[in-house]
C-alpha cells in the first residue's frame, strides 16, 4: 500500500511538471509569434525601457534629485502613459498633456490668487465653485466627437491638473515651486518620449494607414480575381480551375477596419512630414476610400452567400451569363490590383482605366445577352440566384469605378507621380450611361419575371 501510494504521488508530481512545462512552452511560442507578426513590436518595447531608464536619473543623480526633489516621479510617471506606440499617438499624447499642465496650472494658481481676496473661511467655497464650473465645462467639451477624437485625452488632464491645485494649493506652502517642478518634470518626460519616438526606428501611424488602405483593396482584388473560376468552376479560357479558399476569405478582415483607419488617420495628423508624406497630408481622402472598400466588401458578403447555390441552378442560363459575368470579375479585381499598386508606389499607373472599361463592356454585353435569352425554356425560380449574383457584379464594378475616382483625387492631393485621369474625359462616366447602371439591368432581366 505504500509502495503504492508513493507511486502515485510521483505519478502526480511528475504530471504537474509536465503540466508547467507545457504552459512555459506554449507562452514562449505566443511570445515568439506576437514578435514576429510585427518586430516592431519588440523595438517600441526597448524604446520605452531607454526612455524610461533615462528619465530615472532625476531621481539617481543627485544633482537632477536636488532641482527636482521627488517631482522627478512625474518624468517616469509621463513616460508611462504618454509613450505609445507610433509617432503620431506619441505626439498627440505629448502635446496633449503638456498644453493640458500648463493651461491648467495657470488657471489653478490664479483661481488660488483669487480665492485669496476673500477671507479664509470662504476661500474654500470659491475654490469649489471655480472647480465646479471648470470641471463641468471640460467635461461637456468631451462629447463633441472632433473634439473627443483629438483632445480628449488633454481635457482629462487639464480637468486632473487643475483640480489637484487648486485644492492641494489651500494647505501648501510653497505651490509655486512645486508647481515649478512639476511642470519641468513633465516637460522633460514628453520631451523623451517624442525625441526618442521620432528619432529611434519611428513608427509612422500615417505609413501603417496608407498600408492598410492598399493591402484591404488588394484582399478584394484577389477575391474578385478568383471569384468566376469558384463560381462557374471555370476560367476565362474554359479550363477548370481550384481557388485558394484562403485568398477568397481574406476580404472579411476588410468588414472591420473602419476604427482602425480612424484612429490611425487621427495619429497621423499629428505627425510632421516625412519621406513622402508631406505636411498637411490628405489623410481625410485616405477614409473615403476605406469607407468605399467597405462598401464593395458588403457587396462582396453578399456575393459571396451565392457560391454555394450554383449547382442548384439552370445549367442553359449560367452558359448565357458566364462569359460576361466572369469578365465584370476580374477586370475589376484587375482595377483594383492596379489601384493599389498606385496607392503602394504614389505613381499612377493610369492601367485602371482600360479594366473599367472593359467591366462596362461586359455589362452592356450581359445585357444584350439577357434580352435574346428565351425566358420559356427555364425554370424562372432556378435563375434567381444566378441574376442576382450578375446584378452583384454590375453594383461591385460601380463600386470600383467610385474607389478609382477617389483614388485619383488623393493622387491630385498628395501629388502622385505621373498622374493620370481615371476616367477619360471624351468618355461619360459608368454611373451616368443608362445602358449600363444598375437598374437598367434590372430592367432587362424583366423578361425572366423576376
Amino acid at each position: 500500500m505504500e509502495i503504492d501510494h508513493q507511486s502515485a504521488t510521483t505519478q502526480e508530481k511528475a504530471g504537474f511538471f509536465s503540466c508547467v512545462n507545457n504552459k512555459i512552452v506554449k507562452a514562449g511560442k505566443n511570445i515568439k509569434k506576437v514578435g514576429k507578426d510585427d518586430r516592431r513590436r519588440v523595438i517600441h518595447s526597448l524604446k520605452v525601457g531607454l526612455a524610461l531608464t533615462l528619465v530615472s536619473s532625476l531621481y539617481y543623480w543627485r544633482p537632477l534629485y536636488d532641482g527636482f526633489g521627488v517631482s522627478g516621479m512625474w518624468a517616469i510617471l509621463t513616460v508611462v502613459v504618454v509613450f505609445e506606440y507610433s509617432v503620431g499617438a506619441t505626439l498627440g499624447k505629448g502635446i496633449n498633456r503638456g498644453c493640458a499642465t500648463l493651461s491648467a496650472g495657470a488657471l489653478g494658481v490664479g483661481a488660488l490668487h483669487l480665492a485669496t481676496l476673500f477671507g479664509r473661511k470662504e476661500q474654500p467655497f470659491v475654490l469649489g465653485i471655480l472647480v465646479f464650473i471648470l470641471a463641468t465645462a471640460a467635461t461637456f467639451t468631451r462629447f463633441f466627437p472632433r473634439i473627443k477624437a483629438r483632445y480628449d485625452y488633454g481635457i482629462a488632464i487639464f480637468i486632473l491638473t487643475f483640480t489637484m491645485i487648486s485644492v492641494s494649493g489651500y494647505r501648501v506652502e510653497n505651490l509655486l515651486e512645486m508647481a515649478h517642478q512639476r511642470l519641468f518634470t513633465i516637460l522633460i518626460g514628453g520631451a523623451t518620449c517624442i525625441i526618442i519616438s521620432i528619432f529611434v526606428c519611428p513608427v509612422w501611424a500615417g505609413q501603417d494607414l496608407h498600408n492598410l488602405i492598399a493591402n484591404n483593396l488588394d484582399k478584394l482584388a484577389n477575391y474578385l480575381e478568383g471569384f468566376g473560376g469558384e463560381y462557374f468552376q471555370v476560367d476565362e479560357e474554359g479550363d477548370i480551375v481550384k481557388n485558394d479558399k484562403s485568398i477568397l476569405q481574406g476580404y472579411k478582415s476588410v468588414l472591420n477596419t473602419k476604427r482602425t483607419e480612424e484612429s490611425l488617420a487621427n495619429f497621423a495628423k499629428w505627425e510632421p512630414g516625412h519621406g513622402r508624406f508631406l505636411f498637411r497630408h490628405p489623410w481625410k481622402q485616405y477614409l473615403k476610400i476605406g469607407a468605399l472598400a467597405r462598401q464593395c466588401a458588403c457587396q462582396i458578403e453578399a456575393l459571396n452567400a451565392h457560391i454555394s447555390t450554383h449547382k442548384r441552378e439552370a445549367p442553359e442560363f449560367l452558359r448565357v451569363i458566364q462569359e460576361s459575368c466572369t469578365k465584370m470579375s476580374s477586370e475589376s479585381g484587375n482595377a483594383l490590383k492596379e489601384i493599389a499598386t498606385t496607392i503602394k508606389t504614389m505613381k499612377h499607373l493610369g492601367t485602371p482605366n482600360q479594366h473599367l472599361e472593359n467591366s462596362k463592356n461586359a455589362i452592356k454585353d450581359l445585357k444584350i445577352a439577357l434580352e435574346a435569352w428565351p425566358v420559356e425554356d427555364e425554370d424562372l425560380l432556378a435563375v434567381i440566384s444566378a441574376a442576382t449574383v450578375a446584378s452583384l457584379l454590375v453594383e461591385i464594378v460601380q463600386t470600383v469605378e467610385k474607389i478609382s475616382e477617389a483614388v485619383y483625387v488623393l493622387a491630385q492631393m498628395a501629388r502622385f507621380k505621373k498622374v493620370e485621369p481615371t476616367v477619360s474625359p471624351e468618355k461619360p462616366h459608368l454611373l451616368h450611361r443608362g445602358t449600363v447602371k444598375a437598374v437598367s439591368f434590372v430592367e432587362s432581366i424583366r423578361v425572366l419575371g423576376i
